[in-house]
């Protein structure tokens, strides 16, 4: 992913400036990650390096997610509503 493209992932999810690390941002930048790779393994379906490597995202995504569920339920709904994703 590019520079550019995660800082303003960062700059719209995040709670503040330089903010890398909160949940939010966190899961934006893994769909990012997860929407590219996935890409990639339709035109390459047999590259099982890269296939093992999303579903590693997924899993970290899927964390992120669960932890605000339970501690942050509106930032979560807004989250998903925003990312476009799936409960």
């Amino acid at each position: 992913m590019k520079r550019d493209k995660k800082k303003k992932l960062m700059g719209k999810y995040g709670s503040h400036d330089g903010d890398t690390g909160s949940s939010q941002v966190q899961v934006a930048v893994l769909t990012q990650r997860i929407n590219e790779l996935s890409k990639h393994l339709e035109t390459h379906p047999k590259d099982d390096h890269s296939r093992r490597g999303l579903l590693g995202l997924v899993g970290k995504r899927r964390k992120h997610l669960n932890y605000l569920r339970l501690h942050k339920k509106d930032d979560y709904e807004q989250l998903l509503k925003e990312l476009k994703l799936r409960k």
